[in-house]
């Protein structure tokens, strides 16, 4: 039996961490996402996370209500609510945690994501 090289076992290490990581949707925003989801009728929908290039960092997140996944979609369960994201996706979605504010002045849907290198000052793009 050979040895694991380093290399190998960075690979390893990185799979490992590509099946295990998640994305996370706190109370708060699961509230108010499952609000918006009944007042647009898709109170049966899932949760669709997606990036795409813009924004004033490069990149920009995207949440849609979609009725189901795509074959090769990965889905997550957090607080009782399904997300789903594209492959492509989930290299910059991969750990984040979704959170929500009703403050009158910065109110709204908060990413945390830790593979951001930088974010915008509005919140709404990042770079990675």
């Amino acid at each position: 039996m050979s040895a694991t090289t380093p290399d190998q076992r960075l690979i390893e290490d990185q799979q490992q961490e590509f099946q295990n990581a998640t994305i996370t949707v706190n109370k708060k925003a699961v509230k108010r996402l499952k609000a918006v989801m009944d007042s647009e009728g898709k109170g049966d929908h899932i949760l669709r996370m997606s990036v795409e290039g813009g924004g004033c960092s490069g990149m920009t997140y995207n949440m849609d209500f979609e009725n189901s996944k795509a074959e090769f979609d990965k889905k997550f369960e957090s607080n009782g609510l399904t997300i789903v994201c594209d492959l492509k996706s989930w290299l910059y979605l991969k750990n984040i945690e979704v959170d929500y504010s009703d403050d009158l002045l910065n109110g709204g849907f908060k990413i945390k994501n830790p593979n951001a290198e930088r974010t915008c000052g509005c919140g709404t793009s990042f770079s990675a």
